[in-house]
């Protein structure tokens, strides 16, 4: 069952500037540690004719709309035709991808948003990565530190993954929808093309093309 949550189940690494951070990593939150070395490794090698480099180690495409009320903390990479709207805070280590939105006081730290991925409404996504076109509805959050402050595991088919990471949100697979005002837990990794139910709360492992209704109540598309 662990193949399920490996990256190349969960994305098409053809649809974010970061593919390389990817390699040689197993599972996507192997990944969040190299997160703010790759921004910058990538930042110095964007040609100055699309992209801007504003203040330190961020870099915005010259396509990219940003509104004069956000708030963007190095370092950092806004990719060609994305949208930031009023009031965003990216804290910084974050990479918005090709004409993904990032809305109205949604906060961003320490993630990898791939193409065409939306949090347009209050939304907070730490330490977790989003697949291609993954869509968070108004209010939902990632949870990225357990209350206890033990490490994370990731929960799957009744075993218990150790990812010795202290801080890890979500990870979502590409198209994975998910409702208004829910909360992904640590360790939380949701199969492409899955929709996960309004006022939801996400423990574990949504499989693959699922529609996660409640707490052991996840059923088959079809």
């Amino acid at each position: 069952m662990t193949e399920h949550i490996g990256i190349q189940s969960l994305f098409d690494l053809k649809q974010t500037i970061a593919a390389e951070v990817f390699k040689g990593c197993t599972y996507p939150w192997e990944v969040l540690s190299k997160i703010k070395s790759a921004i910058i490794e990538i930042g110095k090698t964007l040609p100055e004719e699309e992209y801007k480099k504003v203040g330190e180690d961020v870099w915005i495409a010259k396509s990219a709309k940003v509104a004069p009320t956000a708030s963007i903390n190095g370092p950092a990479i806004i990719d060609k035709d994305a949208e930031i709207r009023h009031c965003a805070f990216i804290r910084g280590s974050a990479i918005v991808g090709e004409g993904a939105v990032v809305g109205n006081s949604t906060e961003l730290k320490n993630v990898i948003l791939f193409n065409k991925v939306q949090v347009p409404h209050y939304n907070y996504v730490g330490d977790s990565i989003l697949g291609y076109k993954s869509h968070m509805g108004a209010g939902a959050i990632t949870s990225n530190v357990k209350s206890d402050k033990t490490l994370v595991t990731v929960r799957i088919s009744g075993e218990k993954l150790e990812t010795g990471l202290k801080k890890f949100g979500a990870i979502l697979g590409d198209y994975v929808e998910v409702g208004c005002n829910s909360v992904l837990n640590p360790g939380t990794v949701i199969g492409r093309n899955s929709n996960i139910y309004p006022l939801s709360m996400v423990r574990g492992y949504v499989p693959e093309g699922s529609i996660y209704k409640k707490a052991g109540e996840i059923v088959t598309k079809l």
